[in-house]
């Protein structure tokens, strides 16, 4: 099975992959975000696997950023393949949102 192979069967219920695929898979959607909304305004998180900060406007550098977006790898990998809704894994817990700004992330959802 291929390594996309198996980060799939693992975002629809399955066994998890390797950590260095779903680590690539993270990296790959965080990169793809920022190439879509460049900037500093949101801090998007998905511990432990990388951080990166998005979305045009006012750059964040001391102390706990005013926007901040945090989920696990698989609910970020679900909302960036469309296997999930925004609205959803936020309603759910699954994804936690803070700040006026962090909601803007779920308008780049699903990634193209």
């Amino acid at each position: 099975m291929s390594e996309a192979d198996e980060l799939e069967a693992w975002l629809d219920g399955g066994p998890a992959p390797a950590r260095s695929v779903i680590k690539a898979a993270v990296k790959e959607s965080l990169a793809a975000v920022v190439e879509l909304a460049p900037g500093h305004s949101v801090e998007l998180r998905i511990p432990p696997y990388a951080a990166v900060q998005c979305i045009e406007g006012p750059r964040h550098t001391r102390g706990t950023p005013p926007n901040i977006v945090e989920a696990d790898a698989r609910t970020w990998l679900a909302l960036a393949t469309g296997r999930s809704t925004w609205a959803d894994a936020v309603a759910s817990g699954a994804v936690s949102a803070s700040g006026s700004r962090a909601g803007e992330v779920g308008a780049l959802l699903p990634l193209r």
